[in-house]
């Protein structure tokens, strides 16, 4: 019983941490590109016209990747709940996401760094869909940042399970210590 409560609350957890890190994102691809926001996200959110748009960014955010909790918890909190951490489990989820979320992060900042070499006015309105924009390159960027860190986040996910697999299977070698 304590083993699915902890399992519980850790995919509660990671939801809350997932959610968190889109909020903050998106308050800095908010002033990388705007424009990524009033012409494609808050309509795609169904976010209203009245609201203050850093709030807008941030409920964007948080819509956008609580989720990705579930699909980064579900296999870190199984694994630490049942797959024979015992009192240290709830350390090594947490140094799980801790690894996530800071892949997550490295991809958006790569992606921004590579958006910012390859992105000049020309490429960038060739290839926004998005007519009229008043800023392609920093809608572009934006939108780099975003496919960036859900590539950081898959690419942390596999990272972290194979720590903490091979974390798992040194500490039952040891006879759980």
């Amino acid at each position: 019983m304590r083993q699915i409560l902890l399992f519980v609350l850790m995919l509660g957890a990671a939801c809350v941490a997932a959610g968190l890190y889109g909020a903050v994102h998106n308050q800095i691809t908010f002033s990388v590109g705007p424009e990524y926001f009033h012409r494609l996200k808050f309509a795609q959110f169904r976010i209203p016209a009245d609201l203050n748009p850093r709030i807008g960014a941030a409920l964007v955010g948080w819509r956008a990747s609580w989720w990705m909790g579930l699909v980064a918890g579900l296999p870190l909190a199984a694994l630490a709940a049942f797959g024979g951490g015992g009192r240290r489990a709830g350390r090594l989820f947490g140094e799980a996401m801790v690894i996530v979320i800071a892949s997550a992060a490295a991809g958006a900042a790569l992606s921004f760094g590579l958006a910012c070499l390859a992105a000049n006015p020309g490429i960038a309105r060739e290839i926004v869909a998005i007519r009229g924009l008043d800023d392609p390159v920093g809608f572009l960027r934006a939108g780099a940042m975003h496919d960036g860190s859900y590539l950081g986040a898959g690419l942390g996910l596999l990272i972290a399970l194979v720590r903490m697999t091979l974390h798992l299977r040194n500490m039952n070698k040891a006879g759980g210590q």
